[in-house]
């Protein structure tokens, strides 16, 4: 029986006795011990060629010499000899056991040295591939098959099962049923039944399930539940609903199932319910329906119930394992209770729960949002401990964690101790290089990964744009965001172009930035609600108001204007640019509204003087249930002090921390201030500032002091002048504010005895500046600009008005010396804007004026107003009636006794004189 193997007694694998034989005729002693030292490869033995037999190959391989066995090959091919099958399997076996696929492929090139070769060693040669990890060469193996069956294909189909490789799965089973016409057995549907679940190929489900039914096969639980999880993962609820209601036998799997089906389409009503009835008729749950129930109210932001569930769980007598705890992690970290979520990791160790992977990267991540670094450090030191520090998900969740508590060092290490680092863990590192700005650092990881062969993904382009447009290089910005498709093959997405506006607007090019924007749309780029809430604060202003609505118009393209908080910039921004009509207008359309929606429309009245409305609109959000913040009550105090009504602005403020239990902050006392310097109670504006619960800062203090300039209080401006001497003593800018306060003011030169002390340490401070748009073009304007090429025609026309209208001189009765009266009377750089506007618009044109001092960069005026061919009186008598620093905009409204804008202008004219309370409204 030569050729047919007998199982010997002996202990030696696959011994067979004319082997033995063999063995003795050709070495009748035994072979010396060669001693092997734990710390070094055995040392090779330079085999004879003629002494190479099949047995020797089998003791090669139980010794552990794989590498020797198969050189060993290469002396029975040469001398012609054959090797059989089950030897040619056993060094496959060695070879999965070794793990090795470069010894794997050597001994795929003897294939052609079995004898008799059958399909069995072809599916053990495809099996070795699968397992070592090469996918590829075990379906070329099945490819070059002479003969495939269906243990061939079982085998082929579940080498992609566990690579996951779903869809491959579903070709193979139309491969095998179409092409071979082989029908796959039990336990093979329950794997591609598997595969169509995880891929939602429902119709490929369904085809197996009318096979299932013709066959016989649905009876079986294990393929029926199969059945019900398609139907369920995929959304068929109904489907899934009738077949569980058909189903003969349910078991806790079957239940699973269903109840997944509800889960996954967020009816979580419906879930709690088959979850209740499954209790009822007599099926405890087990560990996974509990885990199941609580990942989908986590997911839905239920995090309450999910707590909830799993105290239900504890009293059931389930005791939650792993998987529970870092779904309850997981759920509060994305729900943003980062701090709940590490308590909770706290009581899972004190239950004697070892965290895995997925735990420790979710509470990682926790106190990266948190930037609690000692937190996370000491959750470092876990890692360790438990030895999980090379594994790709926590090392990335550390570097994230370091980068953003600003601890590059540690995150490179991280970084560094990762075994097989993917491309997330590159964008992590380099993205904590670009926030610290170190840009060379993050250039050389962005070379290094491409070095790797790891090519960078569109994250990693978008990282590197952002950090250099935030650091001000926008020229390597461009440059990079221009070879991303060209050099990266890499496709532009919406954020790559966001990257580019973002970082133009936070350098002060908004131009280019909507220059940006507008290309974007041009190629057919999408902007999403990122890219309008870049642009749109950039644009709230009053000379940009063309620019807001053609925001806007995208906006209506894009069908974005029903998220909220886009709609919410918008009504922001139409009331910054003076168009209050399109913030109420989109208000008023609006279905749902949040607390920020009526805050930004209440502000925006209040902005434009319209106290009334803005108090109006207060009563109706406190009807619909909404309960002001901290933002309301500012906005509510300012309308009260714009309406004169004192007493209703303290009962407020009063009642902020007894109803509202909001606590008050600066914004609010600033508020109050104005609203006592308005009406003139100067004395409570005193002993509110006295008794303020917090420090009064430069913006308090300021209004005080200006509350005392226009009602000329000399007490009140001393008094907020040494207070604000003493805030900061070395600022120049604070020092020349209190002391041109103190001679507008008439104080007497014997307080001015600081005066050659400032003088030698000021700094030289901006007058103001003012925009005006003409011609969809913005130009800037400074106090007493010569920079305009037609600047002489402009100071020609401007002293001619000022010869047709007297009083415009600074009096002599002021405490202002010499060069002070000279930089007072010099021209206002609103003057200049409004005579450039003038000199080249044509009539019946719409001008709109911006004026901006860096003391109080958010103190802004608005004019509307025509050139209709009247002389330059009348023109600027017309500018007058408009808003011109009688309303919000100006500080302190006319409707308190003070004379209209065009009042002023008219006393002006006839020379009469006019208090410094009234000149301090008067722009110019």
């Amino acid at each position: 029986m030569d050729g047919v193997l007998m199982r010997s007694n002996s202990s030696s694998p696959l011994a067979t006795t004319p082997f033995k034989r063999e063995t003795h005729s050709e070495s009748p002693s035994k072979p010396p011990k060669i001693s092997v030292s734990k710390t070094h490869e055995p040392l090779p033995i330079k085999l004879n060629p003629r002494r190479i037999t099949e047995a020797r190959l089998n003791h090669l391989c139980g010794a552990g010499r794989l590498r020797e066995a198969i050189e060993a090959l290469d002396s029975i091919s040469q001398r012609g000899s054959k090797v059989r099958p089950d030897t040619f399997n056993r060094l496959i076996k060695s070879c999965v056991q070794a793990r090795s696929i470069v010894l794997g492929r050597k001994l795929h090139n003897h294939i052609g040295l079995v004898s008799d070769l059958d399909s069995f060693t072809e599916i053990k040669l495809l099996g070795m591939y699968a397992k070592c990890g090469s996918l590829e060469d075990a379906r070329k193996v099945f490819d070059e098959m002479r003969e495939r069956n269906m243990y061939a294909w079982s085998a082929m189909i579940g080498a992609c099962s566990r690579e996951q490789r779903w869809r491959d799965v579903v070709e193979l089973f139309y491969g095998m049923v179409v092409g071979d016409g082989i029908v796959p057995d039990f336990f093979l549907f329950i794997k591609i039944l598997q595969a169509c679940g995880k891929c939602g190929d429902v119709g490929t489900g369904r085809l197996i399930h009318s096979i299932a039914v013709r066959s016989g096969m649905t009876a079986e639980t294990r393929l029926a539940n199969s059945i019900l999880a398609v139907y369920a993962k995929c959304g068929r609820l109904s489907w899934a609903k009738r077949f569980f209601g058909k189903m003969e036998v349910k078991n806790k799997v079957s239940w699973n199932a269903i109840i997944t089906g509800y889960c996954l389409k967020g009816e979580i009503g419906e879930a709690r319910r088959l979850f209740n009835l499954m209790r009822e008729e007599g099926i405890a749950p087990n560990l996974v329906t509990w885990n199941i129930l609580m990942t989908s109210y986590n997911q839905s932001g239920n995090f309450e119930l999910a707590m909830e569930v799993m105290e239900e769980m504890k009293s059931s007598g389930i005791t939650p394992d792993v998987v529970t705890w870092t779904t309850m992690i997981s759920g509060l970290a994305q729900n943003n209770r980062k701090s709940r979520a590490l308590e909770v990791f706290g009581e899972m160790l004190l239950a004697g729960v070892e965290p895995n992977e997925i735990t420790v990267t979710a509470a990682i991540s926790a106190c990266a949002s948190l930037k609690a670094l000692s937190i996370g450090e000491k959750l470092h030191s876990f890692a360790v401990k438990i030895g999980c520090t090379e594994d790709v998900l926590v090392g990335n969740s550390l570097i994230d964690m370091y980068s953003k508590c600003g601890k590059l060092d540690a995150a490179r290490r991280a970084f560094d101790l990762i075994a097989r680092k993917d491309v997330y863990s590159w964008n992590s590192m380099i993205g904590g290089y670009c926030q610290a700005g170190y840009l060379g650092k993050a250039h050389d990881l962005f070379i290094s990964m491409q070095v790797l062969d790891i090519p960078p993904n569109v994250v990693t382009w978008n990282t590197m744009i952002t950090g250099y447009m935030r650091n001000g290089d926008e020229d390597q910005g461009m440059d990079l965001f221009q070879r991303m498709v060209k050099d990266g093959n890499i496709k532009r997405d919406t954020a790559s172009w966001n990257s580019v506006i973002s970082g133009y607007l936070q350098n002060g090019n908004k131009d280019k930035a909507l220059g940006i924007f507008r290309q974007m749309q041009s190629l057919f780029v999408r902007p999403n609600a990122v890219s309008i809430l870049s642009l749109l604060p950039a644009c709230a202003n009053l000379v940009a108001a063309k620019k807001v609505k053609e925001i806007h118009g995208c906006v209506l393209r894009r069908n974005l204007q029903p998220e909220l908080f886009v709609a919410n910039a918008l009504i922001d921004s139409y009331a910054k640019s003076a168009t209050i009509l399109y913030s109420r207008n989109i208000f008023d359309g609006m279905s749902r509204k949040d607390v920020k929606t009526w805050n930004r429309m209440i502000a925006g009245y209040v902005l434009h003087g319209r106290s009334y409305v803005a108090l109006d609109l207060f009563d109706q959000m406190k009807k619909v249930g909404l309960k002001p913040n901290q933002e309301t009550l500012v906005s509510i105090i300012s309308a009260c002090g714009l309406a004169g009504m004192v007493d209703e602005g303290k009962r407020v403020f009063s009642s902020m921390t007894e109803n509202d239990d909001i606590s008050p902050c600066l914004d609010h006392c600033l508020a109050m201030v104005h609203l006592f310097g308005r009406s003139g109670r100067l004395e409570e504006a005193i002993d509110f500032v006295e008794n303020m619960a917090i420090e009064p800062d430069f913006s308090v203090l300021s209004a005080l002091l200006i509350a005392g300039r226009i009602h000329v209080n000399t007490r009140l401006v001393v008094y907020a002048g040494e207070r604000l001497l003493e805030l900061k003593p070395g600022d120049a800018f604070i020092q020349r504010f209190v002391l041109q306060t103190y001679a507008l003011c008439g104080i007497s030169a014997d307080s001015l005895n600081m005066r050659k002390h400032v003088k030698g340490n000021e700094t030289k401070e901006s007058c103001g500046w003012s925009w005006i748009e003409v011609k969809n073009k913005v130009h800037t304007f400074v106090v007493g600009d010569h920079s305009k090429t037609n600047s002489d025609i402009l100071y020609a026309w401007i002293r001619t008005i000022a010869r047709k209208i007297r009083g415009c001189a600074p009096r002599d009765g002021l405490h202002i010396q010499e060069e002070e009266k000279e930089e007072i009377g010099s021209v206002h750089s609103e003057k200049l804007a409004i005579a450039f506007a003038l000199v080249g618009t044509p009539q019946a044109s719409r001008l709109l004026d911006m004026m901006a001092t860096e003391a109080d960069s958010g103190h802004t005026g608005a004019k509307q107003f025509k050139s209709k061919g009247l002389n330059h009186y009348d023109i600027l008598v017309e500018l007058c009636e408009g808003t011109l620093a009688t309303g919000a905009f100006a500080g302190y409204p006319s409707t308190l006794g003070g004379p209209t804008a065009k009042d002023e202008l008219e006393m002006m004219r006839k020379g009469k004189p006019i208090r410094m309370a009234d000149q301090m409204s008067m722009d110019s």
